[in-house]
């Protein structure tokens, strides 16, 4: 099949000037201007006029958890609640639809937002969910609250570590409630759990695509979800036409890669937990806990014994890493690591960290040594970095040099960006816009750098350095956009101008993001030319 764009922006290193472009049988086969397209209508089976619309690599999301999002999506989310009281009131509303004994999963509260500045209490879910039980995760995953109902439902949950009479868990309590939630808990058929886990990832494989998002990787862990769940992201990525790498992040667990068609140990391997929850491990005291420094998972030596094991594999190792004691420990087990291996042997595997929030300058000197991917989300500081929000809360000016973009980028240290999603909502440009505008002006990167960690920095994530961009031969895996400047420009002079951000008269880029300017939406998502969501109809208007 051949489609033929025409009369648009086509964002290329190839033709910064191109205007059009062709896909044969899902390969990219030509671009340039509108007048060499006239070559190629002949036969296409589809011509569309874009009428100044922007067609750029489809984005990759880095870092996601599918099944996460969509329980957000089809269920309970506490995002955006103002206050303790209208994050409960969600609660009682959403289960007031429910028969009594339903277990009820919701996600996204973040007390920091909140003038209680506290988490809900097992009494109040009791209340507000009529003796449901319920599991409420915090924003960032690493905690959550439950129902006395919840407790009274998981063997043993009072004697583990991180369980607080107040109904909230951390750590190994987190990770006993979550294992519950994936098996049986309330006498559910793991049947219809299994059905219920492929239907939020349906849900979620979709709502990426609408986002422009044409490949992601799944960080799936024994904390987050069941193996079970691996080959359901898959086929629901499969179905819908999406590409998708999955990530386990257990060390030793080999016997996944073959089973379950995982790349690598890697991932949300945690060597650390996260801010917000205060278990992210720190050097120094947290700010507003000054006896507590959170809680490193690994030591530097089993650091190195997993990527040890997985070098010897040719398979990626890594780890989720936020703290700066995680990341001192990530770094000094990677030095043992390469006195076993030997350097050589470790960048030429491409092993990878997730988050990478509060490294070193010897730290990310290290990575790059090493030839460490980080896997990054630019919304974290979009969302928490400044001085008057959650980052500072907790760690007071050490806010300042986290998410550390440029240094890592000057360092020569790959950057891929993810979400996080359900931690972050989906949202490819308005990640851009966070790493151009980042609160640290001297972490700050350009648009175009930003938008290439966004495509092919994704694809180089997983070891794919020929993907990410439309050039000639390259499959046609693209999405295109539509801005409000879109509605009202007129010439080509003026639709050039609409894109551009670049002070290169003539030359379309990409958009402009400044300002908190309403970022593009996507008409349309192909992969591999199999469209996997379309707005269009034949004459390139929109549905």
């Amino acid at each position: 099949m051949r489609t033929l764009l025409t009369n648009g922006s086509v964002y290329s290193p190839v033709d910064p000037h191109a205007t059009a472009i062709a896909f044969d049988d899902g390969v990219v086969t030509w671009l340039g201007d509108d007048t060499g397209a006239a070559a190629y209508a002949d036969g296409a089976d589809e011509v569309i006029d874009l009428d100044g619309k922007l067609v750029t690599p489809a984005f990759v999301d880095a870092h996601v958890h599918t099944v996460g999002i969509g329980v957000l999506l089809n269920g309970l989310d506490l995002t955006g609640a103002r206050n303790l009281a209208e994050a409960l009131d969600r609660l009682a509303a959403h289960a007031a639809g429910l028969p009594e004994g339903a277990v009820i999963e919701g996600s996204n509260w973040d007390e920091t937002r909140w003038p209680e500045r506290r988490p809900p209490t097992a009494a109040e879910l009791d209340r507000a969910a009529g003796g449901r039980p319920v599991y409420l995760s915090r924003v960032d995953g690493h905690s959550g609250v439950v129902s006395s109902a919840f407790v009274s439902a998981v063997p043993g949950l009072t004697a583990r570590e991180g369980y607080d009479a107040s109904g909230r868990v951390e750590r190994d309590a987190n990770h006993a409630v979550r294992d519950a939630l994936s098996e049986d808990l309330g006498g559910a058929d793991i049947a219809a759990t299994q059905a219920r886990a492929l239907e939020d990832a349906r849900t979620a494989v979709r709502a990426m695509a609408a986002k422009g998002i044409g490949a992601f990787h799944e960080m799936a862990a024994p904390h987050i979800g069941p193996r079970w769940e691996l080959p359901l992201v898959r086929q629901a990525a499969d179905e819908l036409g999406l590409h998708s790498t999955l990530y386990w992040g257990e060390p030793g667990a080999f016997e996944v890669l073959d089973q379950y068609g995982v790349v690598g140990l890697a991932g949300d391997l945690n060597a650390d937990g996260a801010l917000g929850s205060r278990t992210a491990a720190l050097r120094e005291a947290y700010a507003d806990q000054t006896d507590h420094r959170g809680h490193a998972y690994l030591t530097a030596e089993q650091i190195a014994e997993h990527v040890i094991a997985c070098t010897e594999r040719n398979i990626q190792a890594g780890f989720h890493c936020i703290g700066d004691q995680a990341l001192d420990n990530i770094a000094r087990g990677f030095d043992l690591a390469a006195e076993k291996v030997g350097v050589q042997a470790l960048v030429a595997v491409r092993h990878r960290l997730e988050h990478v929030e509060m490294p070193s300058p010897q730290a990310i000197a290290t990575f790059a040594r090493y030839g460490v991917a980080a896997s990054v989300q630019p919304m974290f500081d979009g969302l928490w970095g400044g001085p008057d929000d959650m980052y500072a809360e907790r760690v007071g000016e050490r806010w300042r040099g986290m998410n550390p973009l440029a240094s890592l980028a000057r360092e020569g240290v790959v950057l891929a960006f993810g979400s996080d999603s359900p931690v972050t909502e989906l949202g490819p440009w308005e990640a851009v816009r966070a790493a151009a505008f980042h609160h640290t002006p001297e972490e700050r990167i350009t648009v175009r750098a930003a938008f290439q960690a966004h495509t092919r920095g994704g694809w180089r994530a997983v070891g794919v350095d020929d993907a990410g961009m439309l050039a000639p031969s390259l499959p046609a895996t693209y999405a295109i956009w539509q801005s409000e400047a879109d509605l009202v420009v007129q010439t080509p002079d003026q639709r050039v101008a609409a894109w551009s951000t670049d002070p290169r008269a003539g030359v379309p880029v990409l958009p402009d993001l400044s300002d908190d300017a309403p970022v593009p939406t996507c008409l349309r998502t192909v992969v591999g030319g199999r469209v996997v969501h379309d707005v269009l109809v034949a004459d390139g208007t929109q549905i």
